[in-house]
């Protein structure tokens, strides 16, 4: 088997910012590109949270990239500009509107942009689907998430079995280098993975799987 050649930094440099110019979601040209031994970090000022993740998410696509620093701000021209009320009305209409969220077990503040979402729900998947929701909406400067997780059902040692079976069915080599540890509830996932897309798989599993009350990202980056 031929052993992959590893990036250098100036070919990470390159493909960071050519998948932010493939991507239709951000303008390349609002965000700056810095790559020290696999880091990148991702500085400018976009016009909305979206776009700011969106930009973290693209250089987090590219192989070769061990982790993200992302410094842009959103400043929101003006034109854009929404009062913190009408935010918050748009922040619940979109939670209404989502089938997976459930919108009467949450609330959100709102300050200078700044949308807070708190409350409780059953599954961690819910709290990131509400965060999902709202990220995209005209104005908002930012999200903090401080919703808890509370399972309906007791946690028990099922919870890991069945993350592992989660971890089976999507790749071998996931199952067999990640471990899982799970107490009270809260998953520890270590172990190395080799893209973006592969950790995000390994999260998936344990994210959704019942009983789960939170997610400790332990995993690290490891270049093919």
């Amino acid at each position: 088997m031929t052993q992959a050649i590893k990036k250098s930094d100036t070919q990470i440099h390159h493909d960071v910012l050519e998948e932010l110019k493939w991507d239709s979601r951000v303008d390349e040209t609002e965000v700056g590109v810095q790559v020290d031994g696999g880091v990148v970090t991702l500085t400018g000022t976009v016009t909305s949270w979206a776009k700011r993740v969106a930009a973290q998410e693209a250089a987090r696509r590219v192989i070769g990239v061990l982790d993200v620093a992302n410094d842009i701000k959103v400043k929101v021209p003006g034109g854009l500009a929404r009062t913190d009320t009408e935010i918050a009305q748009a922040v619940r209409r979109t939670l209404e509107w989502d089938v997976f969220v459930p919108e009467q077990k949450i609330t959100s503040t709102v300050t200078d942009g700044w949308v807070t979402l708190e409350g409780t729900v059953e599954r961690w998947g819910q709290r990131e689907d509400a965060e999902r929701a709202v990220r995209n909406l005209t104005g908002v400067k930012s999200v903090v998430n401080k919703i808890t997780v509370t399972p309906a059902k007791p946690v028990t040692e099922d919870v890991q079995k069945a993350i592992e079976q989660a971890l089976e069915r999507r790749a071998e080599r996931e199952a067999r280098q990640i471990r899982v540890d799970v107490r009270d509830g809260t998953v520890t996932l270590t172990g190395p993975v080799h893209s973006w897309a592969e950790r995000q798989s390994v999260l998936a599993a344990a994210r959704f799987t019942p009983g789960v009350r939170a997610v400790e990202d332990h995993l690290r980056m490891e270049s093919v």
